[in-house]
């Protein structure tokens, strides 16, 4: 009788514990130009987003499936201020939120990913992955207690390594239910690296580098999980289609079926975007050359997969093919671009047409062939137009993975109630001559950030505002002297100092 107790009182508490987490949802979307969805009860509402990306963006709402934020990288309407291309976040009444501005992008297609800090319903994380300039795989936070619950980035471009990234940041729950796992491939010369980092309470945890699958060279790889998150599925540019098997509890990847290799130069099928269908026995997977485009449909309960190889649509400029993505209906969507001939961002007045005014969709796509419902360019998003982007949002109503090692929080840390120190992030951009000043974990309330030269003197010197522990601050550089500098900030109770090098 005392056991059943004890096993009844461990059971109540896992249930406690679990239901606690606060609950987010993938069901609104936006992406392209101005374009808004919003799944609801079987139903699509359209609104207008402020988004105008070619590329990634993603989104996230509370458990109602209102809209909380959401971000993209943007070019257009940043780069009168001397930017490339710059992530931006807005907020639900898609207004900039608060220092919402010059997040690090580089306007690819999957480099942005919205993470929920595990135990809390304020705070979120936006990871990017950079191939270009500034390379690297970065995080900024957004806390939504803040601006009167509208938002703000209290956190911003904190860099967590230098890597060069390829374009397939992504993320899935842990298996408890509560964590996160987030990862990119780096992009260096031959090599199959995956890099994974444990979102806890507690902060990102050390990452880990996983070797597996075929050792490429590009950058351009796109990826996706199945529905019940047991299965990835990653392709590239040059032609390679790999599924791996997923491990939710440990984070790893195993089992890896390469369905088709890459290929020669000038032989490139271009395979662009994936998509698993909702019962995970089908995968699509679309190809963009910017001359022609096609969707093909794979299934991998074939004895040959390879061979089940079937054409679901093909394409011809003036569409071009972009992203797939399942919605929470289980459909999947296909965006295309209105390319006459020049790959046009952002479109010009006279660019509307059927291409770009509607998504496709896969009305069934656990059908084989032509039974899985293709039906082109018959979504129409209300007068808002698609690029080659769709949302990179995971799927946060994935459940805890009921009856495995890891269905509960066993985080001794968290138990001992650690409490993390105080910590300081300073990266300068030369091009944007700017210092991103980042501190977390701070216990005081009042103080000052300071810039010293190296002769002791001090360049710098403003009043810190901390909130809930954080600080963030974009410091123009303009007019400073090549060298090293050091960062300081000082509170009540801590010191943290960094050092700064403008070259």
């Amino acid at each position: 009788m005392k056991l059943f107790r004890i096993s009844f009182l461990i059971i109540v508490l896992s249930f406690i514990t679990g239901g606690v987490q606060a609950q987010f949802k993938n069901n609104v979307w936006c992406f392209g130009d101005s374009a808004g969805m919003k799944f609801d009860q079987g139903t699509i509402q359209l609104f207008n987003s402020s988004t105008l990306t070619r590329g990634g963006s993603c989104t996230i709402s509370d458990s109602s499936g209102n809209l909380i934020f959401y971000a993209n990288t943007d070019y257009y309407q940043l780069w009168i201020q001397g930017y490339v291309a710059l992530g931006v976040v807005w907020d639900r009444n898609h207004n900039l939120m608060l220092n919402g501005d010059t997040l690090v992008g580089d306007l690819m297609f999957q480099e942005q990913v919205i993470v929920p800090w595990p135990d809390s319903s304020n705070l979120f994380y936006i990871f990017t992955a950079c191939l270009f300039f500034p390379t690297g795989f970065w995080y900024s936070v957004v806390d939504m207690s803040q601006n009167g619950g509208l938002g703000a980035v209290v956190q911003k471009n904190v860099q967590l390594t230098t890597y060069q990234a390829s374009d397939c940041v992504a993320s899935i729950k842990h298996g408890n239910g509560r964590d996160w796992w987030v990862f990119f491939k780096d992009y260096q010369t031959w090599n199959n690296n995956f890099h994974t980092y444990l979102i806890t309470p507690n902060g990102i945890g050390t990452p880990f580098v996983q070797n597996i699958g075929f050792a490429t060279n590009t950058n351009f790889i796109h990826s996706t999980f199945s529905k019940d998150g047991t299965k990835y599925l990653s392709v590239n540019y040059k032609g390679l289609i790999e599924v791996f098997d997923f491990d939710r509890c440990t984070g790893l990847f195993t089992n890896v079926t390469q369905i088709e290799q890459e290929q020669l130069p000038g032989s490139f099928p271009a395979y662009f975007g994936c998509e698993f269908s909702a019962t995970g026995r089908y995968i699509y997977v679309s190809s963009n050359n910017d001359v022609e485009s096609s969707i093909v449909q794979f299934d991998l309960w074939a004895p040959n997969i390879s061979a089940s190889k079937d054409t679901i649509v093909y394409l011809t400029i003036p569409p071009t093919g972009g992203l797939l993505k399942r919605g929470p209906d289980d459909k999947i969507y296909f965006s295309c671009v209105y390319n006459d001939g020049i790959n046009l961002y952002p479109y010009p007045e006279s660019a509307t047409s059927i291409y770009n005014l509607n998504l496709s969709v896969i009305n069934s796509p656990d059908s084989a062939g032509s039974a899985c419902g293709f039906s082109p360019f018959s979504f129409n998003l209300g007068g808002n137009e698609t690029y080659w982007g769709l949302p990179n949002n995971p799927d946060y109503d994935l459940p805890a993975l009921a009856g495995s090692p890891c269905d509960t929080l066993v985080s001794q840390n968290e138990l001992a109630g650690a409490a993390a120190a105080g910590s300081l992030h300073v990266y300068y951009h030369s091009d944007w001559d700017k210092a991103f000043i980042n501190a977390s974990n701070l216990k005081g309330k009042t103080g000052k950030l300071m810039v010293y030269d190296m002769r002791g003197k001090v360049v710098h010197s403003e009043p810190l505002r901390i909130q809930n522990g954080y600080y963030t601050k974009d410091l123009s550089m303009t007019g400073y002297a090549r060298g090293m500098y050091l960062v300081t900030i000082e509170t009540e109770m801590e010191r943290l100092t960094k050092k700064l090098m403008i070259d």
